[in-house]
């Protein structure tokens, strides 16, 4: 019966063929890759140096990159200061200091005047300035690199640490080899001998663990914790500053009701700024150790 329907005995049924020209195409073009990998020409020198500095170009901006913006956020720390200072006055009030690690310490009593403080213990990096003076140019560069060296790296571990603040000028008579101090770079004196002495205070996380430094010129100290009167000033520190700010403060310390200068004791001299830093931003302090008076 199905032979018999006209209609589907008339319907012709497709065969499919393979296309031969289209699979011929495609290994032809499969051929003639392969061939090309096989008959490229090798890279030249010159595409070779310069594809090398395209490489480096762009592994030096990646490390460009990462400098900036590590100097980027150690520039904020002298931008925006650190406000841990209370102001007494005007000139106190236009005041700056670096955002960075200084000596710990309690304001027991406040005037206008000066304070009293009470200082932790802390170590210092000192050596002994050249020149009569301590706060001469020459004198003070050449003793703060020394320091600097020590701190960056020239020490028995090559260890690079953390610049802290303020940093210290030291006047010490010449039987006063204690070493009482306030925070990060201390000049002080040896009246006989006219020595003067600067000092770095160290970052607090090594303890009594800080390497050895290199130069013997340098020596490692540990300062007990103490009381002292300070006194705040702007402007650059010169030694004639120095020596009448001191025998003020002296003269107001006759007066104090509760405490006194210790007997023997030498001013010292806290720098808190960078060499840039605008005369009436800069906190310069002067420190005398103090005791109870006896009842």
């Amino acid at each position: 019966m199905l032979l018999t329907n006209p209609s589907m005995a008339a319907t012709k049924i497709p065969v499919l063929k393979p296309h031969r020209n289209n699979t011929a195409k495609s290994m032809a073009t499969n051929a003639n890759m392969s061939n090309n990998r096989r008959t490229a020409a090798p890279i030249s020198a010159l595409e070779s140096r310069v594809s090398l500095v395209f490489a480096l170009a762009a592994q030096t901006s990646s490390v460009s990159q990462r400098f900036l913006m590590e100097l980027a956020s150690e520039a904020t720390k002298y931008v925006f200061p650190n406000r841990r200072f209370e102001s007494r006055s005007f000139e106190e009030a236009l005041m700056s200091v670096p955002d960075i690690e200084t000596v710990e310490f309690k304001v027991l009593r406040r005037n206008d005047q000066y304070e009293i403080r009470e200082v932790e213990s802390y170590f210092i990096a000192e050596t002994t300035m050249p020149g009569k003076g301590g706060f001469d140019f020459a004198g003070s560069s050449r003793s703060f690199n020394v320091l600097a060296e020590y701190l960056f790296g020239k020490n028995t571990k090559e260890k690079q640490m953390e610049m802290t603040t303020p940093v210290f000028t030291r006047r010490i008579e010449s039987d006063g080899e204690k070493m009482d101090m306030t925070t990060p770079v201390i000049t002080r004196k040896v009246d006989d001998q006219d020595k003067w002495k600067m000092s770095f205070v160290m970052p607090s996380k090594y303890g009594a663990n800080l390497p050895l430094p290199k130069d013997s010129s340098v020596t490692i100290k540990e300062v007990q914790k103490r009381v002292v009167a300070v006194v705040a000033f702007s402007g650059f520190v010169t030694d004639e500053e120095v020596e009448r700010r001191e025998s003020t403060l002296r003269g107001l310390m006759n007066n104090d009701p509760e405490f006194r200068v210790k007997e023997g004791i030498s001013v010292e001299v806290a720098q808190y700024n960078p060499p840039f830093t605008l005369p009436f931003s800069r906190r310069n302090e002067i420190a005398l150790e103090v005791e109870r008076k006896r009842e």
